[in-house]
């Protein structure tokens, strides 16, 4: 897998310096410089769009057992740092995520099973969201081979989108157990045990759709802020776009990158199909790589901050033992003088047992005479 992921970050970055080199890295950088202070309102649209989809996962959680605000938007930023800029197939993060949720208070079956259904929200918003991208397409330019290629992406993506949503009900759940059953060994009934907390926590937040629809509202609600980068850094290069054009292009562009899940960031992806939406719209090759440069900055300036905070997070829950290792600890302490291993005799250790002087004498004697 590790080879895999080499050698498509190896091709992703072969495209984008072919691409560069195609149409003239010169072209390219004046376009990026053209975008003057839309390319900090990129970076500001995208904290925006980040801190709204932990918004959205706070959403979801029940009144009882849910985390703060601030700590959902804070642990979003950082798998937003991790999907983004690490080679985990853009879904690593999440289960970081969710394991960091679990130092914030909230239990692991809640924890993981909010990352679930924030996950699904998130991809049924998406395909609803690239819906609407084709629709403005065809409305805007008409039917096209770009057009067909979309639908049938589409296509294959809603079979694997409710999948996903029944592998998290009840038929997932008895599928889950019998491949654990099957492979787990002599430790099923620990694995089943997880599994079954797991599956309650999510038949829990399944069971208020106002929740579940509030999340879907709200993470709708920040990919048509995405669609913002577009228009405003078009805009700044001096390639006035519509808003219904902006929503094309991101949608489209968004639907390209979690097709090229498996690339590192999507190299390549991204840049080959910015070329081919803005082009739809008359926008020349430069500009449009210009704007996935300036994407692709708004990616490091988000996430290398949850990077580095990720990575103090770690460091402060090593150094901080757990509140379990603390009663663990502090049970260990109290029943330590009476667990000492001289308490137990000499049956139960390796020790001999003790012998007087005058004893130990004559048995020397003894093993003399014998000799």
């Amino acid at each position: 897998m590790k080879r895999l992921t080499t050698l498509a970050l190896i091709v992703g970055l072969c495209t984008v310096v072919g691409l560069l080199w195609s149409y003239g890295p010169e072209d390219v950088a004046a376009a990026v410089v053209a975008a003057g202070w839309g390319a900090a309102l990129v970076v500001l649209a995208r904290v925006v769009a980040v801190a709204w989809a932990g918004l959205g996962w706070y959403a979801v959680f029940p009144r009882e057992g849910r985390p703060a605000l601030l700590a959902c938007i804070d642990i979003r930023f950082i798998r937003e740092g991790i999907n983004t800029l690490l080679p985990v197939a853009t879904v690593g993060g999440d289960f970081v995520g969710a394991r960091l949720l679990t130092r914030r208070g909230v239990t692991g079956g809640l924890a993981g099973a909010s990352m679930f259904v924030d996950l699904m929200t998130q991809a049924a918003t998406q395909f609803l969201f690239t819906v609407m991208g084709l629709g403005l397409l065809v409305w805007l330019v008409g039917d096209g081979p770009v057009a067909r290629t979309v639908a049938g992406g589409l296509a294959l993506a809603a079979p694997a989108l409710a999948a996903f949503y029944l592998i998290q009900r009840r038929a997932g759940h008895r599928v889950v157990q019998g491949l654990l059953t099957r492979f787990a060994s002599g430790r099923e009934w620990r694995a089943l045990g997880a599994v079954d907390v797991l599956y309650d926590n999510l038949r829990r937040l399944y069971a208020a759709p106002r929740r579940v629809g509030a999340g879907l509202a709200v993470h709708f609600a920040g990919w048509i802020i995405g669609s913002f980068e577009v228009w405003v850094c078009l805009h700044f290069m001096g390639y006035p776009v519509s808003v219904a054009e902006a929503i094309v292009i991101e949608s489209l562009a968004q639907a390209v990158r979690g097709a090229a899940f498996a690339v590192p960031g999507a190299l390549g992806a991204q840049e080959g199909g910015l070329i081919a939406l803005c082009a739809l719209f008359g926008i020349p090759a430069e500009a449009a790589l210009a704007l996935s440069l300036i994407k692709r900055v708004a990616d490091l300036l988000c996430g290398v901050p949850g990077l580095v905070q990720w990575h103090r997070e770690e460091r402060r829950f090593n150094a901080e033992p757990t509140a379990e290792e603390r009663r663990g600890r502090e049970l260990g302490r109290r029943l330590g003088p009476v667990l000492q291993p001289a308490t137990l005799g000499p049956f139960y250790s390796y020790a001999p047992p003790r012998m007087s002087s005058a004893r130990l004498s004559e048995t020397e004697g003894d093993l003399k005479q014998c000799a």
